[in-house]
């Protein structure tokens, strides 16, 4: 069953991941990034995260209240934790030099394998559509990543912010 899912598995679903992987393993070594390409990668995923729950929910309430609570939950958590001491910003260039990390690869792997898990499973049963449960638990994940992805995103804003107020 598994080889019949990945066979019929469209072949840009697979470019997507191998893109995914790709940005994700550069992102493991420490780099010297702009403030606008810190913000761009939460942008597209938090955009992925948002076309995951549309395509499998819709407009529904309950979805969206839960992609959203998720979602400014586990920010602000994010928010709340010290960054990596090697950071650094410098406000001449408005470039960060950041730590390699693994953890945007996990995030855009639980993303990707949250969004291709969900459709595999809504097109082998379209009536999970409905299921409260299955209604509440994957806009729950799919907040969450979101919200990580924003609150690390913020927290360097939160940086720049603070060091061009100093300068100025």
């Amino acid at each position: 069953m598994l080889t019949d899912i990945f066979l019929h598995t469209p072949r840009w679903v697979w470019i997507v991941f191998a893109a995914l992987v790709w940005l994700g393993a550069k992102q493991m070594v420490a780099n010297t990034v702009s403030l606008g390409r810190t913000t761009l990668m939460p942008l597209v995923m938090v955009g992925l995260s948002i076309s995951g729950l549309a395509s499998a929910f819709g407009d529904s309430p309950t979805a969206l209240v839960a992609w959203a609570a998720a979602a400014v939950v586990t920010a602000t958590l994010v928010q709340q934790r010290a960054l990596p001491a090697s950071t650094r910003y410098d406000a001449a260039s408005r470039r960060f030099h950041l730590a390699g990390s693994a953890v945007p690869l996990a995030l855009m792997m639980g993303i990707f394998l949250t969004k291709y898990v969900v459709g595999v499973m809504m097109a082998m049963q379209p009536g999970l559509r409905h299921d409260a449960v299955f209604t509440l638990v994957v806009p729950l994940i799919y907040g969450a990543f979101s919200g990580i992805f924003a609150g690390r995103a913020l927290r360097l804003w939160r940086v720049a912010i603070h060091a061009d107020r100093a300068v100025a």
